[in-house]
C-alpha cells in the first residue's frame, strides 16, 4: 500500500511570490506583513487578518496610491504595529525600556480586538459628516467636572446611529502607579506610522507626558496640534493636549492627521462637553486608560465600550507592580454626619466648616509628627483655606510642610514639587490638586483629613503613594473613621474600597507580592496583635470570627457576635493560652455575657481536662442564674467529657451552692445538692464506711429489704445519720435509696433536718477529694518513664533485625556471652 504524504497548501513558487509581495507591501506601508521565521502559508492564509491587510494594501498600490489611505491605516496599521511589538522578545520601547507583563497584556488585548474588527465586515463609510458641527467656544481652560462619581444618575447608551465611532473606542484598567504611561508609550511604539493624539486632564500632566515620551525616544514625533487645511509636518505626528482644549478645538483639527487617540484617566473624560467631543471626533481609534476599579465603570463603558484588559488593584499588588498598603484608622474628632453629599461627594464648604478648627488641625499635626515624623507624605484637606491652615500647624509642630492649591502660581508649584523630591519638604497638603496625575515615588503616607464619599476620588488619592521606591517598605493610608466602621459607612476607607473582611492596625491590606523583594526600609507601622471584622456581610463577619478568634478584639463586636466568638474560643483555646486569653475579658472590654458563654463552653467542650475544670470553677465563682446552673449540673453529672472528672466537678458545684453562687429557690437548691450527691454515691459510701463502721450494714439492710422491714431499716439509718457528724451523716444519706414512699419520706425529712442547705452542700463537698495538682517531681517522673519506654521500643526493634552475612559468605561472628554473675556468698 502506497504511503500518502501531506501536500503543502502553496507551491514553492507561490510561497516565494507571496513573500515577495509581502516585502513590497512592507516598504509601502512601513509595517512588516511577514517575518523571517514565519510560514507564509500559515500567517498569510486566506481569511486571516494579515492576509486581508495585504490584499487591501495591494489594491491601493495597484490604484496608484503612493502611501496607505487613512482608512487602511486605521484598520490595519495599528494591528500590524502591535504584532511587531509583541513578537519581539522582550517587547521594548524605542529607548530600550522593556514592557512588563501587565502592559503587554493591555497591548495584546487591543491586538485581539483589532484582529476581530479586521476580519469582520468593513463598516460603511460615513464620510466625515461628524466634523460639520462646530464646537462651542469656552473662555476658561478648565476641565468640566465629571458626572456623579458613584452613579447617582443613569443614562441610556446611545444607539449606533447616534454614536457611530463607538465601535472604535476601547478601554483598559490598570491601577495607579502600575505604569500606564509606559503602556501608552507601548501603543505609541506600535503606531510608528500613525498620527497619535494623547489627551489628559491637567496641564501638569501634559508636561509630564512630554517629558516621559521624550525619555522613551519619541521626541522627534512630538508636534503641536495639526489643524484643518494644514499638512502634518510628519507622517506620524504625536500631539499631547488636555481634555478642556480638545472639547473646544476638536472641530479645528485635521481629520486626516490622527489615527489613534489615547485618553489618559478616561474617567475624567465623562463630562458633557468632553464626551460630546469624543463622540463627534469619530474617525480615530480611541484607547481609554483608567485606574478606577469597581467605581464608575458603567459610565466609562458608555464612552469606551470595549474592554481590552482589566488588572484589579489586588492582582497588581500580588504581582509586586505597586507598593503594598498598610492601614491606620483614627477615630474622628469631628462629626460629619450632617454634611450633605452633593454630586457623589461631601459638599466642600460644609465639610470645611466641620473640620477646619485650630484644635483639630493641631491634633492632626501632632498625630503625623508622633506616628510618622519626617516620613514623606501627602495630606488631603477640605478646601484651600483648610490646606493652608493645616500647613501652618504642621510647621508649628516641627514638620517641613507646604500647602499647594490652584492659587499657587505654576512656577512656584514646580519649585515646591521639586523641593519635595529633593527631600527639602516632607509633607504636601492640598485639597484636590494632587489627587490625580502627580507622581512622586517618595510619597509614603496618605492622610485623609478630609474624608470622601467618592470611591473614585479615594482611589486616585491613594494612588499617589503606591509607586515603588527603594526606601519605601509600604504605603500608609490614614483613615479618620472608627476602628470597627463597616463598608456601609458614608465615608470611604481603604477596607471598603478593597472590600476587605477585617481591619488590623498597621497590617498590610493589599496582598503580599509573590516574589517579595528585599527592601532596605523598615516598617513605619507594626501590625497590632488584634483585629476586628469590618465587612457588613454577616456570613463573612462570622467567618472572620471563626478563623481569627485568637486575634479578635471583642470590644468592637456586638453582644451576639461576642457570644459567638466566646463559643468558638471556649472550644478551641489551649491550656497554655489561658492567661493571655483572660486579658481579653479583663482588659479587652468583653461583656459579662461573653465571659459566661466562654466559660460554659470551655467547661463543656474544651478537650483539655484541666482547662475544663478551671473554666467550671471560674464560671461558678460569679453568680449563676437558675437555668445556667441547671445546665452545669446536667453537664457534670451526665456529659461523657466529665466521666473521668465527675467527682471533682461535683465538688466544685457543691462548694458553689454552699457559697451562695446559685441563684435559685431553696427547693431547687436541695434538688441540685442531692442530685450531685447521687452522682458520687460510691465516694460518699466509702467516706461513710470509713468514719462509721455500721454504715455498710445499715446501707446493706436497707438495700436488701422490702415492705415494712425496708421502712424499719430506713428509720434506723436515718436515726444513725442524725447522731453522726454532719459530713458522715450527709454521706450516709447520700448513699441511701428508698423503695417505698414511706422510706423516701423518712430519708428526705432527715436530709432537711441535718442542717442548712449551705452546710449540707459544704459537708458533701468535703467528702470528695480535691483535684490533684501535678507536682514538678511527678512531671519529671513521667518524662523519665517516657524516655525509658522509647528506649525499650528502640531496643526491641534492634533485636528483631536479622544479623547480616559477612562479605565472604560466612556467618557473622557472634558476640561473646557475658558470664553469669556469681551468687552472693552467704555470711
Amino acid at each position: 500500500m502506497q504511503e500518502t504524504t501531506e501536500q503543502p497548501t502553496l507551491a514553492p513558487e507561490a510561497e516565494n511570490g507571496l513573500s515577495e509581495t509581502a516585502a513590497r507591501a512592507q516598504d509601502w506601508a512601513g509595517e512588516p506583513f511577514l517575518r523571517s521565521d514565519e510560514d507564509p502559508a500559515v500567517v498569510l492564509a486566506p481569511g486571516t487578518a494579515r492576509r486581508l491587510a495585504l490584499d487591501h494594501a495591494l489594491e491601493e498600490m495597484e490604484a496608484g496610491l503612493g502611501a496607505p489611505s487613512y482608512d487602511w491605516k486605521r484598520r490595519y496599521a495599528l494591528m500590524l504595529g502591535l504584532e511587531r511589538v509583541l513578537t519581539d522578545r522582550p517587547s521594548r520601547l524605542a529607548s530600550g525600556t522593556e514592557l512588563r507583563r501587565h502592559q503587554i497584556d493591555a497591548l495584546a488585548g487591543m491586538l485581539t480586538e483589532l484582529i476581530a474588527v479586521a476580519q469582520a465586515a468593513p463598516e460603511p463609510a460615513n464620510g466625515n459628516g461628524a466634523y460639520e458641527a462646530e464646537a462651542e467656544e469656552d473662555e476658561e481652560d478648565e476641565l468640566e467636572p465629571p458626572p456623579a462619581a458613584d452613579g447617582d444618575t443613569e443614562e441610556l447608551p446611545l444607539s449606533p446611529q447616534e454614536d457611530p465611532g463607538a465601535v472604535r473606542r476601547f478601554r483598559f484598567r490598570h491601577p495607579t502607579a502600575s505604569g500606564k504611561t509606559i503602556a501608552a508609550a507601548g501603543f505609541v511604539e506600535a503606531s510608528r506610522t500613525l498620527g497619535v493624539l494623547i489627551l489628559t486632564h491637567r496641564r501638569l500632566l501634559v508636561a509630564q507626558f512630554n517629558r516621559d515620551l521624550t525619555t522613551e525616544g519619541y521626541a522627534d514625533r512630538i508636534v503641536g496640534a495639526v489643524e484643518r487645511g494644514q499638512e502634518p509636518p510628519k507622517t506620524n505626528p504625536l500631539t499631547i493636549q488636555t481634555y478642556a482644549w480638545f472639547a473646544r478645538h476638536w472641530g479645528d483639527l485635521n481629520p486626516e492627521a490622527y489615527h489613534l487617540v489615547i485618553a489618559d484617566e478616561a474617567h475624567t473624560a465623562l463630562g458633557e462637553k468632553t464626551s460630546a467631543a469624543i463622540r463627534s471626533f469619530t474617525n480615530p481609534i480611541y484607547i481609554g486608560m483608567t485606574a478606577t476599579e469597581q467605581l464608575i465603570a458603567k459610565q466609562v463603558s458608555d464612552v469606551f465600550p470595549a474592554s481590552v484588559d482589566d488588572l484589579p488593584l489586588a492582582d497588581a499588588a500580588r504581582r509586586g507592580l505597586i507598593a503594598p498598603l498598610r492601614s491606620l484608622r483614627v477615630p474622628p474628632a469631628a462629626a460629619i454626619h450632617t454634611v450633605p453629599i452633593v454630586g457623589g461627594d461631601f459638599e466642600e464648604r460644609a465639610l470645611a466648616q466641620a473640620l477646619d478648627h485650630q484644635a483639630l488641625n493641631q491634633a492632626a499635626a501632632s498625630l503625623y509628627r508622633d506616628r510618622f515624623d519626617s516620613t514623606p507624605g501627602i495630606v488631603y484637606a477640605a478646601g484651600v483655606e483648610h490646606a493652608y491652615n493645616l500647613a501652618k500647624e504642621f510647621r508649628a509642630a516641627g514638620l517641613k510642610a507646604e500647602a499647594v492649591s490652584g492659587r499657587t502660581p505654576p512656577v512656584k508649584l514646580a519649585e515646591i514639587l521639586a523641593a519635595y523630591e529633593r527631600g527639602e519638604i516632607d509633607v504636601l497638603i492640598n485639597a484636590m490638586l494632587l489627587a490625580e496625575g502627580w507622581n512622586s515615588p517618595r510619597a509614603t503616607v496618605c492622610m485623609h483629613l478630609a474624608p470622601t464619599a467618592s470611591r473614585r476620588v479615594y482611589q486616585q488619592r491613594i494612588g499617589r503613594i503606591m509607586r515603588m521606591h527603594p526606601r519605601k517598605e509600604a504605603g500608609i493610608v490614614v483613615d479618620f473613621v472608627p476602628k470597627a466602621a463597616t463598608h456601609n459607612e458614608r465615608v470611604v476607607s481603604l477596607h471598603s474600597l478593597l472590600d476587605s473582611d477585617f481591619y488590623r492596625e498597621g497590617a498590610r491590606v493589599t496582598p503580599a507580592p509573590r516574589r517579595r523583594q528585599q527592601r532596605r526600609a523598615r516598617r513605619k507601622l507594626s501590625p497590632a496583635p488584634w483585629l476586628v471584622p469590618v465587612t457588613a456581610d454577616v456570613k463573612r463577619r462570622l467567618g472572620v470570627i471563626t478563623r481569627e478568634w485568637q486575634r479578635i478584639d471583642p470590644r468592637f463586636l456586638d453582644e451576639d457576635e461576642q457570644r459567638y466568638w466566646a463559643t468558638i474560643a471556649g472550644r478551641s483555646v489551649r491550656y497554655d493560652e489561658r492567661v493571655e486569653f483572660a486579658k481579653k475579658f479583663t482588659e479587652g472590654g468583653a461583656s459579662r455575657g461573653a465571659l459566661e458563654t466562654f466559660l460554659a463552653t470551655c467547661a463543656a467542650e474544651n478537650p483539655n481536662r484541666r482547662l475544663r475544670m478551671t473554666a467550671l470553677a471560674d464560671r461558678v465563682s460569679m453568680m449563676v442564674e437558675r437555668a445556667d446552673f441547671d445546665d452545669l449540673v446536667t453537664l457534670v453529672t451526665q456529659a461523657p467529657t466529665w466521666e473521668k472528672d465527675r467527682v471533682q466537678g461535683v465538688r466544685i458545684l457543691l462548694r458553689a451552692i454552699g457559697e451562695g453562687k446559685a441563684d435559685a429557690p431553696d427547693q431547687i437548691l436541695s434538688r441540685w445538692i442531692w442530685r450531685l450527691a447521687r452522682a458520687t454515691r460510691k465516694v460518699q459510701d466509702r467516706r461513710a464506711s470509713a468514719e462509721f463502721p455500721e454504715a455498710k450494714r445499715l446501707l446493706g439492710a436497707l438495700a436488701n429489704s422490702r415492705g415494712h422491714r425496708h421502712e424499719e431499716n430506713a428509720a434506723k439509718l436515718v436515726n444513725a445519720a442524725r447522731e453522726q457528724p454532719l459530713e458522715v451523716g450527709v454521706a450516709l444519706l447520700a448513699s441511701a435509696e428508698g423503695y417505698t414512699p414511706r422510706a423516701n419520706q423518712l430519708i428526705d425529712a432527715a436530709r432537711e433536718r441535718l442542717g442548712t442547705l449551705q452546710e449540707v452542700a459544704h459537708g458533701l463537698a468535703e467528702n470528695l477529694p480535691a483535684p490533684k495538682q501535678p507536682s514538678g517531681r511527678s512531671r519529671r517522673r513521667r518524662r523519665r518513664r517516657k524516655k525509658k519506654s522509647h528506649a525499650a521500643q528502640q531496643q526491641a526493634q534492634n533485636g528483631q533485625q536479622q544479623p547480616q552475612a559477612s562479605p565472604d559468605g560466612s556467618k557473622p561472628a557472634e558476640k561473646p556471652k557475658q558470664p553469669d554473675p556469681e551468687p552472693p556468698k552467704e555470711p
